[in-house]
């Protein structure tokens, strides 16, 4: 690179080309117009070629200036770009965070828009895991759910409620759910595993002779409440998990009274030591920020 003159000098020809005025340059590098002049007649000396025609008051490129610029331009832009890429990757904060499945398809979405609208520099890795169990994949923070009799780990995300919730052609017609007890004439929608839920719900409003082994089964929530939009029947699930659907009206809750479930969410580190992406992402959720 024995040919190739000071940066300066090209910054202060280029912006000199741009604005075809020696004043407006120094305006935009920041320097004094002799500074952005002398560099341009260094630059001329440099290659031994005039690369303005001077007046008195404009400014005009030679023909030699003009076939140099385009190149000049072309590798200034390939210099930024290379050198925001390095700064892009020297800035960027990486996290992964596992968590229940059912939970990142439903809570979690968002509440990540609104901690990346406030944290743009941190990239997300998200883990879904079935219920209790554990990725064999490495995560920074974990989301884990626990029952109440269970030791906390690390801290509470809060205790979950359940909810029943239905389509919204249930709340009317002469099967209309008006009380807790019309329930049984809409079949109920089962979880495998989580058949407590309609216990807890039967045993709650004092009801008996619900079908508590009657009605559509399946293993997974997200399923239930798939099922429950279509018109299938009634589920009962974590209001956490039911929270999206209600707000786009997909899902109404007719017995909008809370129902403790027993169960909740704790936020404790993975495998990975503390980091400042985990760190901030650790206080965005205990913060309850988000919606």
């Amino acid at each position: 690179m024995k040919n190739l003159p000071p940066l300066n000098y090209i910054r202060s020809f280029e912006a000199s080309a741009r604005h075809l005025s020696f004043t407006r340059a120094a305006e935009e590098l920041g320097m004094t117009q002799a500074a952005v002049s002398g560099h341009v007649r260094a630059l001329e000396q440099y290659i031994g070629r005039p690369l303005f025609h001077r007046a008195p008051r404009s400014l005009s490129l030679t023909e030699v200036a003009a076939s140099y610029l385009p190149t000049l331009r072309q590798a200034l832009a390939q210099i930024d770009v290379a050198t925001g890429q390095i700064l892009t990757v020297a800035h960027r904060q990486e996290v992964t965070l596992a968590c229940p499945a059912s939970l990142a398809t439903n809570w979690l979405p968002p509440r990540l828009r609104a901690f990346s609208a406030a944290h743009p520099e941190v990239e997300m890795t998200v883990l879904a895991t079935i219920w209790s169990e554990t990725s064999d994949l490495i995560a920074d923070l974990r989301i884990t759910p626990r029952h109440d009799s269970q030791p906390m780990l690390g801290k509470s995300l809060g205790r979950e409620e359940l909810v029943v919730v239905c389509a919204p052609e249930f709340l009317t017609g002469a099967l209309a759910l008006k009380t807790p007890a019309d329930i049984r004439h809409r079949g109920l929608i089962h979880v495998l595993g989580r058949q407590e839920h309609w216990q807890a719900f039967a045993r709650h409003h004092g009801l008996t002779g619900l079908p508590l082994s009657e009605g559509l089964k399946t293993d997974s929530s997200n399923v239930a409440l798939e099922m429950a939009i279509a018109g299938l029947g009634c589920a009962i699930t974590l209001a956490s998990l039911a929270e999206v659907h209600l707000k786009r009206g997909l899902l109404v809750a007719p017995f909008p009274e809370p129902i403790p479930s027993g169960w909740g969410y704790d936020l404790h580190s993975g495998e990975v030591g503390p980091t400042r992406a985990s760190e901030k992402l650790r206080a965005f959720l205990l913060a309850g920020l988000g919606p």
